[in-house]
Formats: structure tokens, sequence, C-alpha cells
């Protein structure tokens, strides 16, 4: 009797999880109707990693203060207006940047003020030579001379600005520094012009910012560099060898 009874119970949980099985089949185990799939445009947007900023030359006080020391330091004045621009340039006190395989320039960029000091321009140069070799693209530049007049007048628009007057003005009023484009550069890329103005940073040639608003690398170039690149080899010279020399001298 026991086991019959035993037997039927065996039966009875057998039969009902049979049931279960085939409702969970067929649907019939819910009485809910089913949820909807939200849409694409009404999914919360995954959560995104943020990059972090942490560029090798953060733009700093004690930065601009040295900026300024060195303009001070080569008695150059802060340009007022574009009658004192004009007059600089026609003395080629600046010189105009020039557009080359290695080097492109911001086409918003006034042409009146793709201007420079010389040993500014020579930096500019030898940076973009050196990084066209390494990735056979060229170095952007955005931003170079500029006057009070025009620096008051981004102060306007952009807060982060330097200002146009004091310890802390723009070095770009003397004329010696250029910002050169940092947005779309590859992280390879970025660290190679990191590498590159640390070592001359670490000589006391050049004062770099990364300026994160508008992605650039602010740099400010010492009048030092160009004795420092009379006494360099920059770059390779040609081997030119001795009966082309020959014939170019008509020599023997």
């Amino acid at each position: 009797m026991t086991q019959g009874r035993t037997r039927h119970k065996s039966l009875l949980v057998l039969f009902f999880a049979l049931l279960l099985a085939q409702g969970a089949a067929f649907g019939l185990h819910s009485t809910e109707p089913p949820r909807a799939t939200p849409s694409k445009s009404h999914r919360k947007p995954s959560h995104r990693r943020r990059l972090r900023w942490n560029p090798m030359f953060r733009p700093s006080h004690d930065s601009l203060l040295r900026q300024n020391e060195e303009i001070d330091r080569l008695e150059l004045p802060r340009i007022q207006d574009d009658d004192e621009l004009e007059a600089l340039k026609a003395a080629n006190v600046l010189v105009p940047i020039r557009e080359s395989e290695s080097l492109k320039i911001e086409h918003r960029l006034d042409p009146a003020r793709r201007y420079c000091r010389p040993w500014t321009r020579d930096f500019v140069e030898d940076l973009s030579q050196a990084y066209y070799r390494e990735f056979h693209a060229q170095i952007q530049v955005n931003s170079a001379v500029r006057t009070v007049k025009v620096q008051k007048k981004l102060r306007r628009h952009n807060r982060n600005a330097a200002p146009a007057e004091g310890e802390t003005a723009s070095s770009h009023l003397a004329g010696l520094t250029v910002d050169l484009q940092r947005r779309g550069l590859s992280k390879e890329q970025v660290r190679f012009v990191e590498r590159y103005l640390f070592y001359l940073r670490e000589l006391g040639l050049v004062e770099p910012e990364e300026e994160r608003r508008h992605y650039c690398f602010h740099v400010m170039v010492s009048g030092r560099y160009s004795d420092w690149r009379q006494s360099q080899t920059v770059f390779p010279l040609k081997v030119v060898p001795e009966t082309e020399t020959a014939v170019a001298t008509g020599s023997n």
C-alpha cells in the first residue's frame, strides 16, 4: 500500500514537471504580457569611458612668467597694433611662415599674421621636417604673431586666453610664439612632438604648453635657438662624390 502511494506521488510529480516544461516551451507559464524591447532611439546611451587629459606640458602661471621673462631679456616690444606690426614686417624683424611639403597653415589664419621671429620660423621648419620624416604628414600652424588689439578682442570671446598686458601677457604679442595643431593627431604623433619639445625645453630653448580648449601646442621659442641651431647638425648633410665636386668647381 505504501509503495503504491509513493509510486502514485512520483507519477504526479513527474506529470506536473512535464506540464511545466511544456508550458515553458509554448510560453504558457506566464500571464504577464511580454515586455516591449526599447528601440535604439530610446535606449540609454552606454557609459563611455572618458579619456583623461594628461598632457606633458600643462598650462600654468609659472610658464607664462617664463615666457615673458624671455621677452624682457631680449628687450622685445609687445606689438600694439597693425601699424607697428607692418613696420616690423617691412624691416624683416618679423619673417613670413612658409608652407611646404612638411608644413601647412590653418586657412583661417589672417595672412597678415602669418609671421614670427626668424628663430621661431627656424624652429617650426626643423620640427615640421623631423615630423614629416617620421610620419609623412604635415605639421599645421594655427596661430603666430598677434597684436595687443587682437589679443584684447580674443579675450572677449575666450576667457582662457592670456592677458594682453602685464607679467603674464601672451607671448604671441612679441612674435616668438606659434600654436601648432594637436587635434586629430594620433597618440604616437602627440608623443613624438612632446618628446621633441621636452628635449628643447630641457636645454632652455622653448617654453611649451598644451592647450586643452583649442587642442594645440603653444610654443614660445627662445632667442637662444639660433645660436644652438648653428652649433648642431640638424639635418644630415648630403655627401657629394669627389667627381661631382670636381665638375662643379672646375678643378682637375
